[in-house]
């Protein structure tokens, strides 16, 4: 074990006890699943990444404290998510100019043949992983306030009856957003992440599968022409369809993942007794097949079986809650991190053309930690909120609340209806 393990370790597990007790503080009826699922993955990943190379544990040790720092915060300035919703536009604005950071001269650089990252100075940043939060609370908040008027079938298009195109706009921004990423910053994985978010958004919003298909065609229409059009996108299919026809080559990485995957067996070969240091990049994509080789299949499926929880908490989230905009933020936040793992992980076991995204909360990463711990802190915040309207803890007022009712009684004033502090029974 690297004598640089043990303190290291400490101190994850410090960051993890003020998680929960922010929790406690800040959150004390929400889903008591959700922090230790997440920390699990973490501590995997992070032992992982330490087995791999100290340095780089090192900086991820850092980027847990930033992370850890933006759950708490995320808690601290959000203690209703409703309270997103006068904020949407600039959500949105916020999301566009991330996601244009790295078209900027000198700032975006490209990495592995995707153009997902920026550069100041010693300091690497993928925007777009901070952008897919701000989308979904963005769609989340139009859909909430449009659902009625989205939902009517007015328009009638040939044989299909739609809502009127000016309603249809999110699902034809979607498209857009995800073919221009597609085609501007070669990244498969992001492009069919924020597609995905957009329709199954759309589809729960409108409860028609109609717009589950037309997203289907659409993507698998903009995926073909892409095939056609680009040849970073012909070399990805192709190792996908036959990694060995180029064993030595641009296959080199998915063959030495599927063999290190073969060799872990039911058991795995034990921690540190692999050679993952054999795979290409094991930190990054691929550290999932570097866990199935020291962990075996019990390990991988311990890893999987985590990721289904928490998909499976935030789906429960999302059907105990009443309110439109916390019911389809949580099922957006939950898409994200599922259909995140299931890209990554199909792309690992040649299920799906591998792409470069990461693997939440496991894969090294500053990025992705910080947005997935954002992430979880907003789902965290969603299911205390529904516990307090089920009546599962008493509504006391948040801080924001009682910062209200002391400038009003500075002022000698009342609160209206709309500002009033709810008041607990005893």
């Amino acid at each position: 074990m690297p004598p640089t393990l043990v303190p290291l370790l400490v101190g994850i597990l410090a960051l993890v006890l003020i998680a929960h007790l922010a929790i406690r503080r800040l959150a004390p009826a929400a889903d008591p699943t959700l922090l230790p699922l997440a920390a699990l993955l973490h501590g995997i990943g992070f032992v992982m990444i330490t087995r791999l190379d100290d340095a780089l544990a090192a900086k991820q040790s850092t980027w847990s404290l930033i992370a850890i720092a933006a759950f708490v915060l995320t808690l601290v300035a959000v203690p209703r998510v409703t309270g997103l919703l006068r904020w949407q536009w600039w959500l949105l604005g916020a999301a566009l100019g991330l996601l244009l950071l790295p078209f900027v001269p000198g700032v975006g650089v490209t990495f592995g043949g995707a153009r997902i990252w920026i550069s100041l100075g010693p300091l690497s940043f993928q925007p777009g992983e901070l952008a897919k939060v701000l989308l979904a609370v963005f769609f989340a908040a139009y859909l909430a306030d449009r659902r009625a008027l989205i939902a009517l079938r007015s328009w009638k298009f040939g044989l299909l009856r739609l809502s009127e195109p000016r309603d249809l706009l999110p699902i034809a921004f979607g498209w857009g957003l995800a073919v221009i990423i597609m085609v501007g910053q070669r990244d498969l994985g992001s492009s069919l992440l924020f597609f995905t978010l957009f329709i199954v958004m759309m589809w729960v919003a409108t409860e028609r599968v109609l717009y589950l298909v037309l997203g289907v065609v659409m993507f698998a229409g903009a995926a073909y022409l892409a095939w056609r059009m680009f040849g970073h996108v012909q070399t990805r299919v192709s190792i996908w369809l036959d990694p060995w026809a180029d064993e030595y080559g641009k296959g080199y990485q998915l063959v030495q993942g599927l063999y290190g995957i073969a060799d872990g067996g039911l058991l795995g070969t034990g921690l540190g007794h692999g050679s993952p240091e054999l795979i290409p990049e094991a930190q990054n994509d691929f550290i999932f097949a570097a866990l199935a080789e020291e962990l075996g299949l019990f390990g991988a499926g311990l890893i999987l079986g985590s990721y289904m929880l928490l998909i499976r908490a935030g789906l429960n989230i999302a059907m105990r809650t009443t309110n439109s905009v916390e019911k389809l933020l949580a099922v957006g936040l939950t898409t994200i991190l599922g259909m995140q793992a299931f890209i990554i992980v199909g792309g690992v076991i040649k299920v799906v053309p591998l792409t470069g995204i990461t693997l939440p909360f496991v894969s090294y990463g500053g990025s992705s930690l910080l947005a997935n711990y954002v992430l979880l802190a907003l789902l965290i915040r969603l299911s205390d909120t529904t516990a307090v309207r089920l009546g599962e803890r008493p509504d006391n007022p948040n801080w924001t609340e009682r910062f209200a009712a002391w400038r009003l009684r500075r002022r000698g004033g009342t609160l209206s209806a709309t500002q009033a502090i709810p008041v607990t029974k005893s």
